[in-house]
């Protein structure tokens, strides 16, 4: 992973958590959230942000802070397959 990366993946994980910080405790965010959030262009450029948001979530569900849910239920996050929401742990 280059520098750039692990610093599009920090602003990430940074961007999920305030998202969800700025909404009820029991909301859930898109992975496109964050990618809209962190990306500067004016563009659909944000969707080659969708795949490191997606790690982003899953690394803060290592660390204990996000769960990624389907169908509003918490998902292991290697097993998630398809569309995903972010919420924080409760």
């Amino acid at each position: 992973m280059t520098d750039d990366e692990r610093q599009t993946l920090r602003r990430l994980e940074r961007a999920i958590l305030e998202l969800l910080e700025r909404r009820a405790p029991t909301a859930t965010i898109c992975p496109s959230d964050a990618a809209r959030a962190v990306y500067e262009g004016d563009d659909d450029g944000w969707r080659e942000l969708m795949e490191p948001a997606r790690r982003a979530a899953r690394r803060l569900v290592t660390a204990g802070e996000v769960e990624i849910t389907q169908g509003g239920r918490p998902v292991e996050p290697a097993k998630a397959r398809g569309p995903i929401r972010i919420r924080r742990v409760r």
